[in-house]
């Protein structure tokens, strides 16, 4: 047997995550399982699905509460289901914790949960010796309709493929905040604040913006580019359908902001997490109307490219030549944080 070389910061490889999951155990009443891609799980309750997620937050400790009720929101409403319960496992380091770093996350929090309508229901909280910086794994409960259901799964070739905020959204705020005093030395100090404020605006949330476009009828899929950004999105999104895709660079909006803060660090945005812009699968015939929708929320609807028959891969096309498109199972920041 070859022995791997330890794994880098950030997901697990989709080859070993797919071994792994290969194992696990089915169930009748489980509509969607443990699938690369997919957002959520998804549970038949009888007359609903009961839509359960789960993801931690480990990358910053500024925002942390907002960050897990948002990012596990947005994985729900990629489903086209309605987040309605949170429970949070909270990990506080030792030697650091004390009752104002407690109360902090716990009130943003809950501030993110009344601003999604969204009920604290349970979870556990700790003391964790080993860790540097508090730790926050969320889980989020949603319901949706069985016909009103949304699977990556059920993505189309030939869907377009759009989105729907300039990149990178949550990782422009992250190295706003984190490297704040090497960037303010090197860039405009408006640029600068702007950049940290992307958190709230335009905002991390994209449950408004998936569940307006759900309910069109005129969506195929949706995902969330988190760990990894767009580029992993887009090959998380082809693979839950089993497809390839092929994207115009030309077509990426990338902000100001994010844009100057990458070239500054040298990363590549499209590889640096962007929860706050949605990914959507959409058959030509329905693109207008759900690019009206989603404008209707305050977002875009861009197309950056399509999806297409597996065998063509997932691929770039740049000045009319097309490559690989990079799949960035290490985020991007995790090379300066």
């Amino acid at each position: 047997m070859v022995k791997r070389s330890p794994f880098p910061v950030g997901k697990l490889p989709p080859d070993v995550l797919g071994a792994l999951l290969k194992n696990t155990t089915s169930h009748p009443r489980l509509i969607v399982g443990p699938r690369v891609g997919e957002d959520a799980a998804v549970i038949d309750m009888g007359d609903r699905y009961l839509v359960a997620k789960s993801d931690p937050i480990t990358f910053v400790e500024h925002h942390i509460g907002r960050y897990a009720v948002h990012v596990n929101a947005n994985d729900i409403a990629c489903m086209g289901a309605t987040p309605l319960w949170f429970l949070m496992t909270l990990l506080l380091p030792e030697g650091r914790a004390d009752e104002a770093m407690t109360s902090r996350i716990w009130e943003e929090v809950e501030d993110a949960c009344a601003d999604l309508g969204i009920t604290l229901c349970g979870g556990h909280t700790e003391v964790t010796s080993g860790l540097e910086f508090p730790i926050l794994s969320g889980h989020m409960l949603g319901e949706v309709s069985k016909e009103n259901l949304i699977r990556g799964a059920d993505a189309q070739v030939d869907d377009l493929i759009l989105l729907t905020r300039a990149i990178p959204v949550e990782g422009t705020t992250i190295l706003a905040d984190a490297k704040y005093d090497y960037l303010k030395s090197i860039m405009d100090a408006e640029i600068l604040e702007n950049a940290k404020k992307y958190v709230e605006s335009p905002g991390i949330s994209v449950v408004a913006q998936a569940l307006a476009a759900a309910g069109t009828g005129s969506v195929h899929a949706m995902h969330d580019p988190t760990e990894g950004g767009l580029a992993t999105g887009i090959h998380e999104m082809a693979g839950a359908a089993g497809l390839g895709a092929i994207v115009e660079e030309a077509g990426i909006p990338i902000s100001l902001e994010g844009g100057m803060i990458c070239k500054a660090l040298d990363l590549n945005p499209l590889g640096v997490i962007t929860s706050g812009a949605l990914l959507l699968a959409v058959p030509a015939e329905g693109e207008g109307v759900v690019r009206e929708t989603l404008m209707a929320t305050g977002a875009m609807g861009v197309r950056i490219g399509k999806l297409c028959a597996p065998e063509f891969g997932v691929r770039m096309n740049s000045g009319g030549k097309t490559s690989p498109l990079k799949r960035f199972d290490s985020d991007e920041i995790s090379r300066v944080l």
